[in-house]
């Protein structure tokens, strides 16, 4: 080996190399293989974990939402570092949704709620108004007003 150094974020190492035999110099890249935790469902089921499933169910709940295609990638990057960070082999579901509601919950509040109202089976509307009433007081740190009151 001739040369050795970090690149792309240091997420690679591209080291410089030369063979014994010939002489030839060449380039090689090495990238650690992170291995994804699996998911342990519900019925008790264990399944690999899917990046593209768990896109596809944010991306459902961000339909029509003011959140760039770049948050989102963040987002899921950040929710797959935290599994790997778990140093666990495998999860709950229950967790990785919980990860998954905490992410849409800092990227967008509809968001927030349209998963939630999904992961948690709402019932009615009344768990809705419970959800929202909770966001509420946790964006303003007071009472919710109805719209006819006048504001101050």
């Amino acid at each position: 080996m001739i040369d050795s150094r970090l690149v792309a974020d240091g997420g690679q190492v591209r080291r410089r190399r030369e063979c014994l035999s010939c002489n030839e110099r060449f380039t090689t890249f090495e990238t650690a293989e992170l291995v994804m935790p699996r998911v342990i469902k519900s019925d008790g089921t264990r399944e690999p974990f899917n990046e593209q499933k768990l896109r596809a169910g944010m991306l459902r709940a961000l339909e029509k939402r003011p959140v760039s295609v770049e948050d989102l990638e963040a987002a899921i990057s950040r929710l797959c570092h935290r599994l790997r960070a778990t140093g666990e082999r495998e999860v709950p579901a229950r967790q990785v949704g919980g990860f998954v509601m905490e992410a849409l919950q800092q990227l967008d509040d509809v968001a927030y709620v349209r998963f939630a109202s999904v992961y948690r089976s709402f019932q009615d509307i009344s768990e809705f108004a419970a959800e929202v009433d909770r966001l509420r007081g946790r964006a303003g740190g007071g009472e919710p007003q109805d719209d006819d009151t006048p504001q101050q």
